[in-house]
């Protein structure tokens, strides 16, 4: 059974088991994934009195794509544990003779990328939902502003954590222009969500 699958009750029984998944990673991309339903949730609340037509379909649009990126963030809780269990078996290969050796070697890698690439994109999803979160803000009903700044919150936490799974999986990789190219884009993701965080946090306060 999948984790999303399960109930509350089930799906915490399993994190908080001794078996190594589900763990950080899909915890992230839960966190993520509650994140951007809040928003998608305040963005489909009755609209303040004298908005416009363009800004009513705005902020539907912001909406709508929170909602597809809980979906995508929801199935990444799965992902980021099948690509964990990806590794363990990868490490598990026998490796007595020099074919077993470089056979193992190259699974092992290839497990690593998949389990680095599930937290990247949760870091992706993360961040795009807190970009639409800016839209949330200035045209959404501004007495769920609490909802909307847990939201932030939340896909803010999904992010760090996913990060964290991304920086230490990348110290195993021989690929040095993956490699590269994620820090990179780690870095750009972690300091875009930074200042949109505290773009809205900024516009609330203004407002209250």
């Amino acid at each position: 059974m999948k984790l999303t699958d399960q109930t509350v009750t089930e799906l915490l029984a399993a994190f908080r088991s001794s078996d190594p998944t589900p763990g950080g990673g899909s915890a992230s991309a839960l966190s993520g994934a509650v994140g951007a339903s809040l928003l998608a949730m305040v963005a489909s609340l009755p609209r303040p009195r004298g908005a416009t037509a363009e800004n009513i379909e705005r902020l539907a649009t912001a909406g709508s794509r929170c909602a597809t990126l809980s979906e995508q963030l929801a199935t990444l809780v799965d992902r980021d544990s099948d690509a964990y269990d990806l590794v363990v078996t990868a490490y598990r290969l026998p490796r007595h003779t020099e074919e077993e050796k470089r056979t193992r070697q190259g699974a092992i890698q290839t497990a690593m990328r998949a389990a680095t690439d599930a937290p990247l994109d949760v870091m992706r999803a993360c961040s795009a939902a807190i970009e639409l979160g800016a839209v949330v803000a200035a045209f959404g009903n501004r007495s769920a502003s609490s909802d909307l700044l847990v939201g932030l919150e939340l896909l803010g936490a999904g992010l760090r954590g996913a990060r964290l799974n991304v920086d230490i999986n990348l110290g195993t990789l021989q690929d040095a222009a993956y490699t590269e190219s994620a820090r990179h884009e780690t870095d750009r993701l972690a300091s875009s969500a930074e200042t949109g965080i505290a773009a809205v946090r900024a516009a609330v306060a203004n407002t209250a």
